[in-house]
């Protein structure tokens, strides 16, 4: 069972909620897919880690065999490939390794190579498999990271949980791909509601069953985030609150689950209930 942990934006505790979940959970494998912020590290600090690099491909021009017609150039939608003097430069940064350059040059003088792209580190934090990804600087996707990191987990029989990118484009969309059921983390403000409402878009085009955790809860007279749910018939799994012994908890990289009794008992009754929607999810009438 895979569940996709997603957030309109950054800092909205997306990674609390996906940490916590799966450290409270005996087996559960953690998936930090966020790949250009990873943090989830931090608090896992996993042990005996291995590493994997990720590759793509970026063209390679042969000078011997380019007359410069800039066919090549001119196919380039990222501008990755440039006549600089008499000489056709390719910039792998932007370079978004659609392959179409080498496929439209009359003179067959591209061909492509490997370009590192980041890394994926694997470890071990008590009996939980710890999974993150790593783009490097000035990348312009890491669609290949996250692809290579659902590969890795797709046949996983203990429950994963996917730390998933922030905000709703294509890494969000390429992370939640395999997942039974999103999360979906909201603050309870006028920002936190817009944000929602982008993910919310998001799991309903990808057609994926989801619920919604209140985070940083505090006592206001109109829960905007209540309201969205209501109007749009989803479901709330939880609301946490606003709390200072979570925050100071969470600032010293510590796990929550791993701290607190009552804390555990609460992130396992969580997976209870995403238990439960998942089942129904796929067998509506049981």
């Amino acid at each position: 069972m895979q569940i996709a942990v997603l957030s309109g934006k950054g800092g909205t505790g997306k990674t609390f909620v996906s940490v916590n979940l799966a450290a409270a959970i005996e087996g559960a494998i953690y998936v930090d897919a966020d790949v250009e912020e990873p943090n989830g590290f931090l608090f896992f600090r996993p042990e005996e880690t291995r590493e994997i690099t990720v590759n793509r491909k970026v063209p390679v021009i042969n000078s011997d065999k380019c007359d410069l017609c800039q066919e090549c150039m001119r196919f380039c939608r990222y501008n990755a490939i440039a006549l600089i003097g008499e000489k056709m430069e390719v910039f792998p940064e932007l370079c978004h390794s659609c392959g179409g350059c080498s496929i439209v040059c009359p003179k067959q003088a591209i061909h492509e190579i490997d370009h590192p792209l980041g890394s994926i580190k694997v470890g071990t934090h008590a009996d939980h498999k710890v999974i993150s990804g790593y783009m490097k600087p000035n990348e312009q996707s890491g669609i290949p990271i996250i692809k290579e990191l659902l590969e890795m987990v797709k046949s996983e029989k203990n429950p994963v949980f996917l730390d998933c990118p922030p905000g709703s484009g294509c890494s969000v969309i390429e992370s939640v791909a395999a997942a039974d059921f999103c999360i979906l983390v909201a603050e309870p403000t006028l920002f936190g509601a817009h944000n929602l409402n982008m993910v919310h878009e998001l799991a309903k085009i990808r057609n994926k069953p989801h619920a919604v955790i209140i985070n940083k809860a505090y006592d206001l007279t109109n829960n905007l985030i209540e309201d969205y749910c209501m109007k749009h018939d989803i479901k709330i799994l939880a609301s946490f609150p606003f709390d200072k012994e979570l925050a100071n908890i969470t600032s010293e990289g510590e796990i929550v689950v791993e701290s607190s009794k009552i804390w555990l008992n609460k992130f396992r009754e969580l997976f209870f209930k995403i238990e439960k929607e998942v089942r129904h999810a796929t067998n509506p009438h049981s």
